[in-house]
């Protein structure tokens, strides 16, 4: 069994048709037994990260969203800072990876990127206490909450409906475990133009403090993902652009945008 506790970079692939788990080292990928949840050790297997295809690294039961978790973001929008976290949700079914295409829903009006920190859960998690939420999490990566925002605007504020189309959910490339959380840049990137750029250390809620918040009602289990709000910036994409968000110590999640006649 690999030594817990230390900080590694973990990603699922597919290989030759082949799925696996492994660590990255480097430009390389090495398979791993085991589950993400449950790593044995090391095989002898080793790839070129070039020549794998990196996917959502965990499919979970339920992806949990906080809205409205940066200040200047708040301000953008014109609303209030919440007294709680603003919670909504995404099924697993909009998720992505590395380098697949967000698309365009026909009829949509404006689709926005999102760049957010996911927290992934590694342990079933039911009214956890603050000071133990850490306890349960495997890792972080990117997210890009991909909104269609003309739904939100019609819809009186439906965000769920607005973020659950097929695609919406871009996630990845990496899980990193044993990372500092509080202090992290993000970046999303446009077309290769930065249009947000915001730090960790400037969430209204904790990490910690979401999941005991989300906890006492919500029973998390192995896999589960908790997004953790947008900053300032939100903008629409559209057919033919690259978005890529950038987190500090995790990577760059790559995803380029089609119409939906184009898929």
């Amino acid at each position: 069994m690999l030594k817990q506790g230390r900080k590694m970079k973990l990603a699922r692939i597919e290989h030759d048709g082949r799925l696996a788990i492994g660590k990255v080292v480097g430009e390389k990928i090495v398979v791993l037994d085991g589950s993400l949840f449950d790593i044995q050790g090391e095989t002898d297997i080793q790839y070129s990260l070039a020549d794998v295809k990196l996917l959502p690294p965990v499919i979970p039961t339920k992806i949990a969203c906080i809205g409205l978790n940066y200040r200047e973001h708040i301000e953008e929008v014109g609303l209030s800072t919440p007294e709680a976290p603003h919670l909504f949700l995404k099924p697993p079914s909009c998720l992505i990876g590395h380098e697949e295409a967000i698309i365009i829903p026909k009829g949509a009006e404006r689709v926005d990127y999102e760049g957010e920190l996911a927290v992934v859960i590694k342990k079933k998690a039911k009214a956890v206490a603050e000071e133990e939420a850490l306890n349960y999490v495997l890792g972080y990566s990117c997210f890009n909450d991909v909104t269609e925002r003309s739904i939100v605007m019609k819809n009186m504020g439906d965000l769920t409906l607005a973020k659950c189309f097929d695609t919406f959910g871009p996630f990845g490339p990496y899980i990193v475990t044993d990372l500092d959380i509080t202090n992290l840049t993000i970046n999303t990137y446009l077309n290769g133009r930065r249009v947000q750029n915001d730090n960790t250390k400037n969430f209204v809620f904790s990490i910690p403090h979401i999941i005991h918040y989300l906890s006492q009602a919500i029973t998390f289990y192995p896999g589960d993902i908790i997004i953790t709000g947008t900053p300032r910036g939100i903008g629409p994409i559209n057919a033919g652009d690259v978005v890529e968000v950038e987190i500090e110590g995790i990577g760059r999640l790559r995803n380029p945008v089609r119409s939906f006649e184009d898929r």
